[in-house]
C-alpha cells in the first residue's frame, strides 16, 4: 500500500507539474520542487538560530555560515548567467528587388546547459537503494545492507559516485538540449556562418567542440556546489538545512520565473 500510495503521488505531482508548465510561468516540476525547498527555509533557519541559543554553536560559527550561504548564492548566479557567445555573420541578400545590408548576431551557449536536471537525477539514483532499505525494514541480505551504508551522505563512495553521476547526466542532458548539427544546419540554411569556419560540418564540429569545453566547466561548477555542502555537514557534524542541490534549485528557478515574467511583460507592451 506504501508502494501505490507513493506511485499515486508521484504521478499527481507530475500531471501537476505539467499542467503548470503548459498554463504557467516556466517549468511547472521545477516550481513545485523549488516550493517544497522554500517551505522548509523558516524551519532550518529556526533550527540553527535554536542551535545558537542553546550554545552548541556560536554565533560567529553561525555568521560565517550565513555569509558562506550568500556568497555560494552569488557564485551559482555566476555561472548560471554565464554564457559564451559566438559572432554569427550574415552577408547581403537580395529580397525582391531591395538588397539587405550584412548583420550580425550572437549565438548564445550557456555554461550550464543542463541545469539542474544532473544533481536531481544523480541524487535519485543513489536514494534507490536506501528507498528499497527502508521498504524492506533493514531485513535484505548483508551485502545490500553493506552497500546502503556505504552509499551514506558524506562517505567516500556516496561523493565519488555523485560527482560521477552528476557529470554523466551534464554530457547526456546538454547532448539533448542542444544539437550542434541541426544549429550548423539551421545557420547555413539562413545564410549565417562563424568567421574563419565554413559552413555545415566543420560549423557542427566547431560547436561541438565549444559545446564539449563548456559542459567541462558547467559539470566541475556543478560537481563543487552539490559536493562542498556534503564534505562540510559530514567533517563538522552539523546538519545543514540546505544543500548544494538545493540552493541550485531555488536560484535557477528563481532566475528561470523572473526571465518569463519579463518576457510576459515585454510581450504585453509590444
Amino acid at each position: 500500500s506504501r508502494v501505490i500510495t507513493l506511485t499515486g503521488g508521484t504521478g499527481f505531482l507530475m500531471w501537476l507539474g505539467e499542467q503548470i508548465t503548459a498554463r504557467g510561468i516556466g517549468n511547472g516540476t521545477s516550481l513545485i520542487i523549488f516550493s517544497g525547498i522554500v517551505a522548509n527555509l523558516p524551519t532550518g533557519i529556526a533550527a540553527l538560530l535554536e542551535m545558537g541559543r542553546k550554545g552548541l554553536m556560536s554565533p560567529f560559527a553561525i555568521l560565517g555560515i550565513l555569509i558562506v550561504a550568500v556568497a555560494v548564492v552569488a557564485f551559482i548566479i555566476f555561472f548560471e548567467r554565464a554564457q559564451r557567445r559566438l559572432l554569427i555573420q550574415y552577408p547581403k541578400r537580395q529580397i525582391g528587388m531591395q538588397i539587405s545590408q550584412a548583420e550580425s548576431s550572437h549565438l548564445p551557449l550557456k555554461l550550464n546547459t543542463a541545469g539542474v536536471i544532473p544533481p536531481i537525477f544523480a541524487s535519485s539514483l543513489l536514494l534507490l537503494p536506501l528507498t528499497v532499505a527502508n521498504f524492506s525494514a533493514g531485513k535484505g541480505p548483508d551485502w545490500f545492507n553493506a552497500i546502503v551504508a556505504l552509499l551514506g551522505h558524506g562517505k567516500p563512495l556516496f561523493l565519488i559516485l555523485y560527482a560521477a553521476l552528476i557529470v554523466f547526466f551534464c554530457f547526456f542532458y546538454t547532448s539533448i538540449q542542444f544539437n550542434p548539427k541541426d544549429t550548423a544546419e539551421n545557420l547555413k540554411k539562413s545564410g549565417g556562418f562563424i568567421l574563419g569556419i565554413r559552413p555545415g560540418d566543420q560549423t557542427a564540429e566547431y560547436l561541438d567542440r565549444i559545446l564539449t569545453r563548456l559542459t567541462v566547466i558547467g559539470a566541475g561548477y556543478i560537481v563543487i556546489v552539490c559536493l562542498i555542502p556534503e564534505m562540510f555537514a559530514n567533517f563538522s557534524g552539523l546538519s545543514l538545512a540546505f544543500g548544494g542541490t538545493s540552493l541550485m534549485i531555488v536560484v535557477s528557478v528563481t532566475l528561470d520565473t523572473v526571465s518569463h515574467v519579463q518576457g510576459h511583460l515585454l510581450s504585453q507592451q509590444f
